[in-house]
């Protein structure tokens, strides 16, 4: 049973909570917003690219190439140029990303059955979208050539001794249609927590010095340790039901899987809230003013996003900044969360982040019951 003064304290945060219409706000509804916000801006997925065309030949031979750009879904044929000079100007102006050259050969080249070169231009101000338009334009380029070269055997009755001289057949696990939702959603779950918990725990002690109300707990029998569980319990409840309610968003409006066990990953992620809210608690004692402890927790959240595998591959980086992300928190909490959402594993696969996230827990713990005080600064 809970003794009567953390009780109390506890119950004068939720009133505090319930009274304040605008961390009501902050705690049910921007999670939500910012899951359908970055939910479909923050994706890799590169679709409906703006393409220039210039078509010298006017041919149905060039018409079936532009048919098979068109249908691969990477590209948008926005623009029917005269001339390069109008490419390159509607490139200049962002309005195109990619150009295509047909020559006025084209048709009299593949029918003669002699190699058709057709230029491909590309925007590379942008490398994440360049690389990967560059990759489908040559893909579709080699796909439709094979068709062709079918086509030609099929005319000479030797279409069954066309083999390709290499026969790689792939197989994608846990997300085969590479669907950047369901890599970026479960990221975004951690992301939420992280930024809401941090945030909200280190105003809440900040917000009584500021208010003069801690005077009033100083003077009370209430012990140092009572006031951090009173003050941080409600926001773990809170933090539990942000949880749920992104995770509902993130399967039935994003579709993605939840392949593990929920239990699991909500006693995972009670696990990764203890070193988010000892993040909070450390900041709140250093922190004078909420502007303060508010400007602190979104000083944390970027490396955090940055080094924790959110965005870019860890493997990627160089090696100093892979050895910093060791200490991040988030990183072990994403390959929990991807991991059991995606591929449903179970605990013992996770042995090394349960680990690392509960010797977080205990440091940041132990490091904001250091530094807090029951007393004015």
């Amino acid at each position: 049973m809970l003794n009567s003064r953390l009780t109390s304290l506890m119950r004068k945060e939720f009133i505090q909570i319930v009274r304040d219409p605008r961390t009501l706000y902050i705690v049910i509804a921007i999670p939500v917003i910012q899951i359908f916000l970055l939910g479909y801006t923050a994706t890799t997925d590169v679709r409906n690219v703006p393409l220039a065309v210039f078509d010298q030949d006017r041919s149905p031979a060039s018409r079936a190439l532009l048919d098979a750009y068109r249908a691969a879904d990477y590209f948008k044929l926005e623009f029917d140029v005269d001339s390069e000079d109008e490419i390159r100007h509607l490139v200049d102006a962002g309005r195109a990303t990619a150009g295509m050259i047909i020559p006025p050969d084209y048709a009299e080249n593949i029918a003669a059955g002699r190699a058709a070169q057709v230029a491909f231009v590309l925007d590379g101000s942008d490398p994440t979208v360049g690389s990967t338009a560059l990759a489908a334009a040559r893909s579709i380029g080699q796909n439709h050539a094979t068709e062709i070269a079918l086509e030609r055997l099929e005319a000479r009755g030797q279409a069954s001794a066309f083999q390709p001289a290499v026969d790689v057949r792939t197989q994608v696990w846990y997300n085969p249609d590479l669907v950047s939702a369901y890599f970026m959603v479960p990221a975004l779950i951690g992301m939420i927590l992280q930024l809401l918990t941090s945030m909200l725990t280190a105003t809440a002690i900040v917000r009584e010095r500021e208010r003069g109300t801690i005077e009033q707990l100083i003077v009370t029998p209430i012990r140092s340790s009572e006031l951090i569980v009173g003050k941080i319990a409600p926001y773990v409840l809170i933090a539990f039901v942000d949880t749920i309610e992104v995770l509902l968003v993130g399967t039935l409006w994003f579709k993605v899987p939840i392949e593990g066990s929920l239990i699991l990953l909500l006693a995972l992620s009670g696990l990764f809230l203890v070193s988010s809210l000892g993040i909070g608690l450390v900041i709140s004692t250093i922190a004078r003013t909420q502007q303060e402890a508010m400007m602190l927790a979104w000083f944390t959240l970027l490396p955090t996003v940055f080094l924790s595998g959110f965005f870019f591959p860890l493997a990627a980086m160089p090696w100093f900044l892979q050895l910093i992300s060791h200490f991040i928190p988030l990183r072990y909490y994403l390959t929990i969360i991807r991991s059991i959402l995606l591929k449903g594993v179970g605990a013992e696969s996770l042995t090394l982040e349960i680990i690392a996230l509960a010797i977080f827990g205990v440091v940041t713990m132990a490091a904001a019951a250091m530094r807090f005080r029951k007393r004015l600064d």
